[in-house]
C-alpha cells in the first residue's frame, strides 16, 4: 500500500477470543469516562453565550456584545481573552494532571486512575455551580481539568488493553462516542437552561457535569484492572483468570505469555521517560505528538467550544445559535457510529484519509460563503434562511467527517501503537500535547475569527492538507494487530524499519528469546 499500510495478516500473531458480554460491558462502562470531557467541550460554549452568565463575570464582554449592531463587525463581538480563559484554563491544569496520572496509572492501575478522574471532575462541577466570583469559576475550572486529565490518560489504554484485537477499534472508539454524547447532552441542557427566568440556567449547565462525574466514578469502582496492568504489578494469577473471563476461551496461554514477556522487558526500562526519546521508540514519539496536535488543528473544537459563539457571529440569534449547536452536536454523536461499525473493517488510514478530504471540502466552501456573506468587514447585512441553513449543513456535514475520522481515531491509534514499557509515559505525553493544542486553540480562537476573518476557516484547511499528507506517509495499518505484537507494523514499514534496531540485546517491542513484547 502506498504511504507503508500493510495487511495485518502478514505473518502476526492472531489470539483466540470472543467479543464476550464481559469484555462489551466492560469497555462501554470504562469508556463512560469520555463524558466528563465531552460534557466540558459541550457546555463551556453556551455558557459563555448566556447573557445572564456574561452580566455577572464578564459584564464589559457582554456591554460590548450588546452593544454591537447587525450593521457592525460581527467577527469581533466576542474578542476577549479574559473570557476565553475561562474555557482554556481547564487544558492547562488537564495538561498538568495527566503527566502525573501516568504514574499513578502505571503504579496503583488504570481503575484508580479513572476514579480520581471522576473525583477531581465532580468537585469542580460543585465549585463552578455554586460560583459567585470568578475566582471561583477558574478554580473550578482547574478541578475539572485535573478530573479530565486523569481519565483521558487511563480510559483509552484500559479499553485498549482490554479489548481482543480484531474488535479493539470499534470498544476504544466507545471512548469517543461517550465524549459526542456528552457534548450533545451539554448542549441541549445549555438550550433549555438558557430559557430559565431569573438568568441561573447557567448554574445548572455547570453544575450538570456532576452527572457523569458519578457515572464514571461508580462504573469504575465495579470494573477489574486489565491484564496488562496486573501483570505490571507483578499479580499474575489474577492476570490470567482475568483474561480467561475476558477472552472467553479454555486456553489464553500463548497471549498471557506474551503479557509477561512484554512485563519483563518493560523492567529493563527504568526511565520511561527518557527511553522515549530513544531511537527505537521514534515512530510512536512522532505519533504521539503529531496526531493529538492535527487532531486539533482540524478547527474542530472551534465548533465544539464555541457553537453558540460561532453562530451568534454568523447572525444567528441567542436561541437559534443554541439550537444550531444542539443539531451539530447531534451529528457528531451519530456519525461516530459510523466508525465504530467500520474502523475494524475499512482500517484507520483510510478512515483518515477520507475524513481529511470530507473536512477539507466543508472548511474551503464554508470560507467562500463567510467571504461572500460577511465579507472583511463583517457585515453581512439581513440574514436570510437562504444562507443560514445551507451554511449549518455545510458544518455538520464537516463535523461528521471529524466523527469518523480524526475524532475517534485520535484517541484509537495512540493508545495502541505504544509498548508496555512507555505505555503510561507516551499516553501521558498524547494526552499533553492534545491539551496544550486544545488549549491554545480555545485560549486564542475568538481573536483569530476577529483577525483573520473568514480566513480563518482557510488557514485550518491548510492545516487538514498537511495533516493528510502525514498519515498519507508514515502511518502504517494497525487494525487487526494484536496490542503486545504492535512492533511487527513499524518492521514492515518502508520509513519506520530503519528505527526498529536491537538495542542492549532487546529489538524494540520484543522480550528475550524472540518473544513478543
Amino acid at each position: 500500500m502506498a504511504g507503508g499500510g500493510i495487511a495485518p495478516s502478514s505473518g502476526r500473531k492472531q489470539y483466540p477470543g470472543k467479543l464476550t458480554a464481559r469484555v462489551l460491558i466492560t469497555c462501554i462502562v470504562a469508556a463512560t469516562g469520555g463524558l466528563i470531557f465531552g460534557y466540558d467541550l459541550g457546555v463551556s460554549g453556551g455558557v459563555t453565550s448566556m447573557d445572564s452568565f456574561l452580566k455577572q463575570f464578564f459584564p464589559a464582554v457582554y456591554q460590548k456584545e450588546s452593544s454591537i449592531k447587525p450593521s457592525d463587525d460581527q467577527y469581533c463581538k466576542f474578542d476577549s481573552q479574559t473570557l476565553t480563559l475561562f474555557t482554556s484554563s481547564l487544558y492547562l491544569a488537564a495538561l498538568v494532571a495527566c503527566i502525573f496520572a501516568s504514574t499513578i496509572t502505571r503504579v496503583c492501575g488504570r481503575r484508580l486512575t479513572m476514579i480520581l478522574g471522576g473525583v477531581l471532575f465532580l468537585a469542580g462541577a460543585l465549585v463552578n455551580a455554586f460560583a459567585n466570583a470568578v475566582w471561583m469559576l477558574y478554580v473550578g475550572r482547574l478541578l475539572l481539568g485535573f478530573g479530565i486529565g486523569c481519565a483521558n490518560q487511563s480510559v483509552p489504554i484500559y479499553v485498549s488493553e482490554t479489548a481482543p484485537s480484531k474488535y479493539r477499534g470499534a470498544l476504544n472508539m466507545m471512548f469517543q462516542l461517550s465524549i459526542t454524547i456528552g457534548i450533545l447532552a451539554a448542549g441541549v441542557l445549555n438550550y433549555f437552561f438558557a430559557e430559565i427566568k431569573g438568568g441561573g440556567g447557567w448554574r445548572l449547565s455547570l453544575g450538570g457535569a456532576a452527572v457523569p462525574a458519578i457515572i464514571i466514578i461508580v462504573g469504575a469502582l465495579f470494573l477489574p484492572d486489565t491484564p496488562n496492568s496486573l501483570v505490571e504489578r507483578g499479580r499474575h494469577e489474577e492476570a490470567k483468570a482475568q483474561l480467561l473471563k475476558l477472552r472467553g476461551v479454555p486456553n489464553v496461554d500463548e497471549e498471557f505469555n506474551d503479557l509477561v514477556a512484554a512485563s519483563e522487558a518493560s523492567k529493563l526500562v527504568k526511565h520511561p521517560w527518557v527511553s522515549l526519546l530513544s531511537r527505537k521508540y521514534r515512530p510512536q514519539l512522532v505519533f504521539a505528538i503529531g496526531i493529538p496536535a492535527f487532531q486539533q488543528l482540524t478547527g474542530m473544537n472551534v465548533i465544539t467550544f464555541y457553537a453558540p459563539v460561532l453562530f451568534k457571529t454568523m447572525g444567528f440569534g441567542s436561541k437559534a445559535s443554541l439550537m444550531s449547536a444542539v443539531i451539530t452536536n447531534l451529528v457528531n454523536a451519530l456519525a461516530t457510529f459510523v466508525s465504530i461499525l467500520t474502523v475494524d473493517k475499512v482500517g484507520r488510514r483510510k478512515l483518515f484519509l477520507q475524513g481529511g478530504c470530507q473536512m477539507l471540502l466543508m472548511q474551503v466552501a464554508v470560507g467562500i460563503a463567510m467571504a461572500v456573506k460577511f465579507g472583511v468587514s463583517g457585515n453581512p447585512g439581513k440574514l436570510t434562511l437562504g444562507f443560514a441553513v445551507p451554511l449549518v449543513l455545510l458544518i455538520c456535514v464537516y463535523v461528521a467527517g471529524f466523527a469518523w475520522s480524526w475524532g475517534p481515531l485520535g484517541w484509537l491509534v495512540p493508545s495502541e501503537i505504544f509498548p508496555l514499557e512507555v505505555r503510561s509515559a507516551a499516553q501521558a505525553i498524547n494526552v499533553s500535547v492534545n491539551m496544550i493544542f486544545t488549549f491554545a486553540i480555545a485560549q486564542v480562537f475568538t481573536a483569530m475569527l476577529c483577525h483573520m476573518k473568514f480566513g480563518l476557516f482557510f488557514f485550518f484547511s491548510v492545516c487538514v492538507v498537511v495533516m493528510s499528507i502525514f498519515i498519507y506517509k508514515l502511518l502504517p495499518e494497525t487494525k487487526g494487530v494484536p496490542i503486545e505484537e504492535m512492533h511487527t507494523v513499524w518492521e514492515n514499514h518502508p520509513y519506520w524499519r530503519k528505527y526498529v534496531v536491537k538495542d542492549e540485546g532487546i529489538a524494540m517491542g520484543k522480550g528475550k528469546g524472540g518473544q513478543s513484547a
